[in-house]
């Protein structure tokens, strides 16, 4: 008897969910085009179970690069709808699309000129009509068996947030680096949050070379440390270039001999450097920005005391 009626819940519910796809409609295209152009923020508001579903859909916008956050709207109507601008969209939420306390908040949000989605069951109620757009969530029927506890339609309207958050998520090209930088906490965001001197090389894998050297004995250190290129350093330790797969394909070009060229008549002199203080990620973007694949790290003084190249960065999961 409890499995059964368990999964008849599931049943019902699945069914509910294969449903929502005739309501990703023109409705829905429209509503995705208005939050995209919005200048300020996407106000959640509903109340009850509504609001319950209401405060996930607005941390799924919030965390996928649509700013957004609850409101709820008793609170609203006594004082916090100063956290409504004219900039702004309300998403109210209500399945029957006449819970009072919202359609209290409708003629001051007219007058704000503010855009109202709605999500309701029934687009001819009180909310559905005021709204500009609405979005339907309507199910057959409730998997409570008494027909009366939010079961099905809070399914639904949870599902039509989430295929909302996600279309504007693919709208705005938003990447796992954004998702990262709102979710520091997360694995993803403490991998981007992770300084140079954590990734980067040290030591004894530097592969440095003195501006004498010839260039077939840098080509021999270039090889041993596999980062792709070698730093040029000078009698104090200071890097004064560098060296790398790129510049040999060029020298090679010119017919240089190998073994008499000594690395400073052809290294790049003043080449991008960066500070072990500075977040990986960060790095990841000056090289990018330069075109470069690799650099060293540098002290104060001039003195390199790391490499970092992209396959590092890589296996970082920087990138």
């Amino acid at each position: 008897m409890i499995k059964q009626s368990a999964l008849r819940v599931l049943e019902i519910e699945q069914r509910a969910i294969a449903q929502m796809e005739q309501y990703i409609d023109d409705a829905f295209v429209q509503a995705c085009q208005l939050i995209l152009t919005c200048k300020g923020k996407v106000i959640v508001c509903g109340m009850g179970k509504s609001g319950h579903i209401g405060h996930k859909i607005s941390a799924t916008l919030a965390s996928t690069g649509t700013p957004a956050f609850f409101m709820h709207p008793a609170e609203a109507n006594h004082g916090d709808l100063g956290m409504l601008s004219d900039q702004d969209i309300l998403l109210a939420i209500s399945n029957s699309g006449e819970t009072g306390e919202l359609l209290a908040l409708i003629p001051v949000v007219k007058r704000m000129g503010v855009p109202i989605i709605a999500m309701t069951s029934n687009s001819s109620s009180s909310l559905g009509k005021y709204a500009d757009i609405n979005l339907c969530i309507k199910v057959e029927q409730e998997a409570c068996s008494l027909g009366l506890a939010p079961t099905s339609s809070t399914t639904a309207t949870l599902v039509m947030g989430d295929a909302l958050a996600v279309a504007l998520l693919d709208a705005r090209g938003f990447t796992s680096e954004d998702f990262a930088l709102s979710h520091p906490g997360g694995s993803l965001g403490r991998k981007l949050l992770l300084k140079l001197e954590d990734v980067m090389v040290k030591e004894s894998a530097l592969p440095l070379v003195t501006r004498e050297q010839t260039l077939s004995e840098v080509l021999l250190v270039i090889s041993q440390k596999a980062l792709g290129m070698a730093g040029v350093i000078d009698e104090n330790g200071k890097l004064i270039g560098i060296f790398t797969d790129g510049d040999l394909r060029r020298v090679l070009d010119d017919r240089i001999d190998i073994h008499k060229t000594q690395i400073q008549q052809i290294m790049t002199p003043n080449s991008v450097t960066a500070k072990p203080e500075m977040l990986a990620a960060e790095v990841l973007s000056l090289m990018q920005k330069h075109k470069i694949s690799s650099l060293f790290v540098t002290h104060s003084t001039g003195k390199p005391i790391g490499a970092i190249n992209m396959q590092l960065l890589l296996q970082a999961g920087i990138i």
